[in-house]
């Protein structure tokens, strides 16, 4: 089940979405809180890295590579997601439940600063403070729609994975 979730999060990066309406991040969240280790962090940068090598090499719009430094800058934005993840993980029943819209939110916060900081860097606006402001200013509608589809993620899938393992049985998932 928790691989099945993966892929299901994977694939609707394909899905017609508005811009930065993405679910990597959650998934960032969702195996920090539950796996241990490198694969915590390999999970959402390999789903990010598959769906734009796959997105490029079909010019899929809003998937794909472009500047290496943008780059760097946003899947750093999504592997932050992880530790913030690794925080819920010590938190049980109802008080995890209102923490991880919480979490949520820092994880949309940091990813912001960071791929915004990642377009700066790529030279895309002028390393001034005019420059500086125009680009965390034009990226402010973005991030309305980071944390909208962040929130959004982010209660399915914790929802789904606790719903799963208190009505289904499953076996919890090893942490490795």
């Amino acid at each position: 089940m928790f691989y099945l979730m993966i892929l299901a999060v994977a694939a609707s990066r394909f899905l017609p979405h508005p811009p930065n309406v993405a679910c990597v991040a959650a998934l960032g969240l969702f195996a920090g809180s539950y796996l241990s280790g490198r694969r915590a962090y390999l999970v959402p940068i390999a789903v990010m890295g598959l769906s734009d090598l796959v997105g490029h090499t079909l010019g899929i719009p809003g998937l794909g590579f472009y500047s290496p430094a943008a780059m760097a800058l946003v899947y750093l934005g999504i592997a932050a997601s992880v530790p913030i993840g690794r925080m819920l993980r010590n938190a049980s029943g109802k008080s995890r439940l209102w923490k991880v819209p919480a979490a949520s939110l820092a994880a949309s916060g940091v990813f912001f600063l960071l791929s915004n900081f990642g377009l700066l860097v790529a030279g895309w606006y002028p390393m001034t403070v005019a420059g500086v402001t125009a680009c965390y200013v034009n990226a402010i509608p973005f991030f309305g729609y980071t944390i909208a589809g962040d929130l959004c993620f982010s209660v399915v899938v914790f929802g789904a994975w606790e719903l799963s393992q208190s009505r289904l049985r499953l076996p919890a998932v090893a942490q490795a």
